[in-house]
């Protein structure tokens, strides 16, 4: 998305730069929604996800790229936001171990679930990347 400039784009905007999960939605091959929460990093036009490549979410987007992301919405019900993208598996793109700002994010989490920088960059090599097409959802009330 070039312009993110309606009220519910600034907040997802804020919220990609402050939140640790997102829920990540594919779609299977019957059809049906896969949500599954997910780490995940913002570079400023894409949303960067790093999995294990044997997981189904990789397999999902590689048959269908239509996915979506939401966060947890707060205790009432408010302050959602949904994005709408498409997603693509990333060859090329950069390992967790050599994406500082994933590591910046991330670096008491990773410790945290057992890992180590290394391990983890070897067991999650799958990179998903995700291009926002539009977001939709609730502003908080005033």
């Amino acid at each position: 998305m070039e312009h993110w400039t309606r009220p519910i784009e600034q907040r997802a905007l804020a919220r990609l730069s402050s939140e640790q999960v997102i829920w990540l939605t594919t779609v299977s091959a019957s059809g049906a929604p896969q949500p599954r929460p997910v780490w995940f990093v913002w570079d400023g036009a894409r949303i960067v996800i790093y999995s294990e490549p044997t997981a189904r979410k990789v397999a999902h987007v590689a048959a269908n790229p239509r996915v979506s992301l939401n966060f947890n919405c707060d205790a009432g019900g408010d302050d959602v936001q949904v994005i709408l993208g498409r997603a693509a598996l990333a060859a090329d793109g950069p390992a967790p171990r050599d994406n500082a700002d994933y590591l910046a994010k991330y670096a008491e989490a990773i410790p945290a679930i057992g890992q180590t920088i290394a391990s983890f960059s070897e067991r999650f090599s799958a990179v998903i990347v995700v291009e926002p097409k539009r977001v939709r959802g609730l502003d908080p009330l005033p």
